[in-house]
């Protein structure tokens, strides 16, 4: 294509970039509908160091038999070619659960147990999404101009709410951990995509505490970037209302956090809500009530002018601890920041403009004790592809996020160093002798390839 004039070559390049990103960021929805490859297991669980997964089957004692949910899509009907919810936003949070299988069909729970953990598979390995059953809407959620019916949609139960909280307590009473997991996705993905990732991440979790999977209404489909981004923020008041829910009505001892992508604009957004509506309280009154403990951002695509003002609001004070990931060889952040002409949060300080200010290095310091930045460009893996989905490609990198949630180690008690440049936590070349070196001295009578005690 030959430009008339500079004005019009730049918005020519600037849509060939976000066709581009839509290739660079695309990964799960490549593949069948209803189910995923699962992720490589992390290093932490390889070569017998020790199996976090139950000796029986989990799925006989989880009262709902598969993977919580939370969604504020349009229920898919009869005609349309979506799974169980369409690509589009509703105006209702709905909750409910899907159920799971892990492998094959034909593996039996010991053999899932033990091919699932190899660090190299012969055989595929999917995690697959099988009958969906919804419970019913959140009332918060009913926005005040819409009929308490919904538009040609019978009432839906008025005890989802307790529904799904009873069902989270029941799995706690069952379970050595008593938190709640809770993974929210990035853009350009269906209704099933977080469900698949949250089962996987549960399964390496060892199916500790409850897990839901929240699915935001992304849009799968060419040149969803925009749109997308703006309903990640737009509908962070669904969000904010469900973990007002379960610090309410639930047993939960903690409620952690994991965002990815554009769905950490969804995180961010609903916790700055919580930091805003709670102002007048204290910081220790705000967490004993809303009891949310590790928040993790990975690939985070938020402006780092934006995230700054979330911090002033207070965004700290809502959480135990934040942990954001960055990487220097992100390339789906990078397209990002192009098309936005803004530095992303998940992107590493680095030379040629993007140093870090002064006054940004002081400000990390002296948040050292509440907030976290991890640069995952030198963990095995983690910079292979686009360099985006490291958080389960990178056998790394999941080790950390997922020791983090099972323990909650401090980062340098999971092994990782600090840099001496920037006031950034990296990967050292031992890191998983480190990390496991770590998790043997807290366990000194823990036999290698047994399952996780009781903490």
């Amino acid at each position: 294509m030959r430009c008339s004039n500079a004005v019009d070559c730049q918005r020519f390049l600037r849509g060939s970039l976000l066709v581009l990103l839509l290739q660079l960021v695309v990964a799960c929805a490549q593949k069948p509908v209803g189910q995923l490859e699962l992720m490589p297991p992390p290093d932490v669980y390889g070569d017998g160091l020790f199996n976090p997964l139950p000796k029986s089957n989990p799925f006989l004692d989880i009262p709902y038999d598969g993977i919580l949910y939370a969604t504020d899509r349009e229920p898919a009907g009869p005609d349309d070619e979506e799974l169980f919810y369409r690509n589009e936003r509703g105006q209702v949070l709905r909750l409910g659960y899907a159920e799971i299988q892990m492998g094959e069909g034909d593996l039996t729970w010991e053999q899932a147990r033990q091919v699932s953990l190899l660090k190299a598979r012969t055989a595929e390995f999917p995690v697959k999404i099988g009958k969906v059953t919804e419970w019913g809407i959140v009332g918060e959620t009913i926005p005040y101009w819409v009929d308490a019916g919904l538009p040609e949609e019978a009432p839906l139960p008025p005890d989802a709410v307790d529904q799904f909280a009873q069902a989270i307590n029941d799995q706690l009473a069952n379970s050595d951990s008593k938190d709640i997991y809770l993974y929210t996705h990035g853009y350009l993905v269906t209704f099933v995509n977080p469900l698949l990732v949250s089962a996987e991440l549960w399964h390496f979790l060892g199916y500790r505490g409850a897990f839901i999977a929240y699915a935001w209404p992304s849009t799968p489909h060419r040149l969803a970037y925009i749109k997308d981004s703006d309903t990640a923020v737009g509908y962070a008041r669904n969000l904010r209302l469900l973990l007002e829910v379960l610090a309410e009505k639930t047993n939960a001892e903690e409620i952690h956090i994991i965002g990815y992508s554009n769905g950490t604009r969804l995180v961010v957004q609903a916790l700055e809500q919580l930091a805003l509506i709670n102002q007048h309280r204290t910081e220790e009154e705000i967490q004993e009530t809303l009891r949310i403990g590790n928040v993790i951002l990975l690939g985070s695509d938020i402006d780092r002018a934006a995230f700054g003002n979330s911090l002033a609001d207070g965004l700290l004070k809502v959480c135990r601890h934040l942990s954001v990931y960055v990487s220097a060889e992100d390339k789906a952040l990078g397209i990002s920041r192009f098309l936005t002409n803004k530095r992303r949060l998940g992107e590493l300080w680095t030379g040629d403009g993007n140093e870090i200010h002064p006054q940004a290095r002081q400000a990390l310091e002296n948040l050292r004790g509440q907030m976290s930045f991890i640069n995952v460009t030198e963990a095995e893996g983690a910079t292979d592809g686009n360099g985006h989905h490291y958080f389960r490609q990178s056998p790394w990198a999941s080790s950390d996020i997922l020791m983090t949630l099972y323990y909650g180690l401090e980062p340098e008690q999971r092994g990782l160093v600090r840099q001496t440049d920037l006031p950034v936590y990296t990967f050292p070349p031992d890191y998983i002798s480190r990390l496991w070196g770590n998790i043997q001295r807290l366990n000194p009578d823990w036999a290698e390839g047994d399952q996780a005690p009781s903490e």
